[in-house]
């Protein structure tokens, strides 16, 4: 098989395959995912050359940091790059009888709070460590700070200046002393790109939603200012979750 293609990640050393597996489907967005159907993907992308893994707390409550961990601890570490996010802190559901995963139908019973303070993001990236089985990952993601999730004039600035007072500092400390490689943003809503740039430092985004083969708006609003300081762009749903692929499908 031909080896996939790389491309270099912003201004960073990290290069990743031109295309890279999302988990959140492995959290059972929407639809349950057998635990022989989540391995089953995950070796076939691994058979087809992939090899950037993109992950998160939020996918499944933990349960996609725990399949894609499963999967990755049996393959050379050298050979992939591993992403996952912080913001959401899992934690003992308060109610265990009444716990509802809302979108993840199959998510682990765990709570969550948000918190993008320097405690919240060191706590954040070690819980994932040891959902994931791994001593570290490549890339860390600064997660959904976004209006997708908040007013923007409320509780959206207030997480952001929790971020830049102490959150920012222990991503900064985890990439200085070499436990990540590069510090990035997975956003939802294009308006996050500019607030974001202004507020930090920035490796690359994770642009989950408001670029696809129908939509690319952001491609001349918002990414002209990254390519100016080269902040590299994943795009996170080209097909719109699959629908221009396949089209629609009952469910």
């Amino acid at each position: 098989m031909k080896a996939p293609s790389r491309r270099r990640l912003g201004n960073t050393d990290v290069e990743v395959t031109e295309f890279g597996f999302g988990g959140a489907p492995l959290g059972d967005l929407f639809v349950a995912v057998t635990e022989p159907q989540a391995q089953e993907t995950l070796a076939a992308a691994w058979q087809g050359g992939i090899r950037y893994y993109d992950t998160a707390p939020f996918y499944g409550h933990g349960k996609s940091e725990h399949r894609i961990g499963h999967f990755l601890r049996q393959q050379p570490r050298d050979e992939f790059v591993l992403s996952t996010k912080i913001g959401r802190v899992l934690t003992a559901p308060r109610d265990p009888a009444s716990f509802d995963g809302g979108v993840w139908v199959g998510a682990l019973p765990f709570d969550f709070y948000y918190d993008y303070s320097y405690d919240g993001v060191m706590r954040s990236w070690e819980d994932s460590l040891q959902r994931l089985g791994l001593p570290s990952v490549d890339l860390l993601l600064i997660h959904d700070l976004d209006a997708f999730f908040w007013d923007p004039d409320q509780r959206l600035s207030a997480y952001e200046q929790q971020l830049r007072a102490s959150g920012w500092r222990a991503l900064e400390e985890l990439k200085r002393d070499g436990r990540i490689r590069a510090i990035g943003a997975g956003i939802n809503r294009s308006t996050a790109i500019p607030r974001l740039l202004d507020l930090v430092d920035l490796d690359f985004f994770i642009v989950a939603m408001p670029y696809t083969l129908l939509d690319q708006g952001v491609l001349d609003d918002e990414f002209p200012r990254c390519q100016e300081r080269d902040v590299g762009i994943v795009i996170g749903s080209p097909f719109a979750s699959g629908i221009l692929v396949t089209g629609p499908v009952e469910g």
